[in-house]
């Protein structure tokens, strides 16, 4: 598998087209990857279908084809229906061939999938991404993967070509417990960067000479370098949505739950980006969180 990978011969599917999974998929294409696509809606892959990208009608038949099969889809439920339905990606991918979820997911469903991945001889393998639509874009996205280290060895190739930070962090479900990690530090994390430009704002002072004090600093972060600047122009456009960044932390707060742990930075994001979705910005992006504030 290694040598198919470096030598750019190895077929890459990849399920579901949206703000990341796009730039995603498109990165593949660069690195060499021969690349079959499926989408809910096909006019989201009409401009890689015209870069070579190669066009199937739905997701069992990109397993069909590929080596490597790639989700990038919505929900929990999205990523089960896909993998384990009747007609999915599991009962139709061909033996020794490698499934690669990049869902923000759950941890336990990740388990289940390789359990029964497991037993019609493939490979699962749980690996969401953090870093956006910028990451996803520049092919610099962070990857946390859970699953056989054999099997992550095996496609480390695909994920170079969509990241740069490629870490691999244990049994299956482990990728998905460190993207919980992840999302709860940046839920906390974006109440601050709201709290301090609006603090800003009220206090007098320019914004973005705030921003250029205070982000290489102790307060440093990815948050407040890429997504306070957004904020400060009044550019709400998702990099990533206020629905999925519900989603996330609903999944980091059932599994925190469920360890005993009283996440209390988590709760209360998870609140205010509710109240956020209730006053209509559940497609806007995380940052519109600021709005709550204003």
């Amino acid at each position: 598998m290694n040598e198919l990978a470096s030598t750019g011969k190895v077929k890459v599917g990849f399920i579901g087209l949206g703000v990341m999974g796009k730039s995603m998929a498109r990165n593949l294409m660069k690195a060499g990857y021969d690349l079959y696509v499926y989408s809910r809606t096909k006019s989201k892959s009409e401009d890689l279908l015209q870069e070579g990208a190669i066009w199937k009608e739905g997701a069992a038949d990109v397993a069909r084809h590929a080596d490597v099969t790639i989700t990038m889809v919505e929900y929990p439920s999205d990523v089960e229906n896909i993998f384990l339905g009747p007609s999915g990606i599991v009962a139709a991918a061909k033996p020794g061939s490698y499934l690669i979820d990049m869902t923000t997911s759950s941890p336990a469903l990740a388990a289940r999938i390789y359990e029964e991945s497991r037993k019609k001889g493939l490979q699962s393998l749980d690996a969401p991404v953090s870093g956006g639509d910028i990451g996803a874009r520049d092919g610099k996205l962070s990857i946390m993967v859970g699953g056989d280290e054999e099997a992550f060895e095996a496609v480390l190739p695909v994920f170079q070509a969509m990241g740069t930070n490629i870490v691999y962090q244990g049994a299956a479900g482990a990728g998905q417990h460190t993207k919980m990690c992840n999302q709860i530090a940046i839920a906390a994390n974006m109440m601050g960067v709201s709290e301090a430009l609006v603090y800003a704002e009220r206090s007098g002072l320019n914004p973005a000479r705030v921003l250029k004090s205070i982000e290489t600093g102790a307060a440093g972060s990815w948050s407040l370098s890429n997504l306070a600047p957004r904020i400060i122009q009044g550019n709400y456009e998702p990099g990533f949505y206020v629905k999925h960044m519900i989603k996330d932390l609903g999944i980091a707060l059932q599994s925190a739950e469920a360890m005993g742990l009283e996440a209390y930075g988590l709760s209360l994001a998870k609140t205010l980006y509710e109240k956020l979705a209730a006053a209509g910005e559940e497609s806007s992006g995380t940052q519109a969180l600021v709005k709550i504030y204003r």
